[in-house]
């Protein structure tokens, strides 16, 4: 359960981050729009660094269906454009394969 926290975290920190430039540049929005942006890479970051795996890039695949699905919600909460199908086929085949790569067997 940890990792799943640390996960979902990490997208939302990683989204909000990102978008806070987004709105800087793309919406109009002040520039210090910029600042809590950055803490929330930061933020992203550091949550990344508390996901029980035995390799930083096999940790790193496993979060990128967390975050597809993540961007998706995001999509439909913060911005108001609700998901098509093929949005919700895709993110379901991006956790299939993050299930696969935090739940796959590794030999010791």
């Amino acid at each position: 359960m940890p990792t799943i926290l640390a996960y979902v975290g990490a997208a939302l920190a990683e989204i909000g981050g990102c978008f806070a430039f987004w709105a800087w540049l793309r919406l109009g929005k002040s520039p210090w729009w910029i600042a809590p942006g950055m803490v929330s890479l930061a933020l992203f970051a550091w949550l990344l660094t508390r996901v029980d795996s035995d390799a930083a890039g096999r940790a790193y695949a496993a979060y990128g269906g967390v975050y597809i699905c993540a961007s998706l919600f995001w999509l439909w909460a913060v911005e108001g454009v609700r998901p098509d199908r093929w949005d919700t086929i895709g993110g379901i085949v991006c956790l299939t394969g993050t299930a696969i790569i935090l739940l796959g067997p590794r030999s010791a």
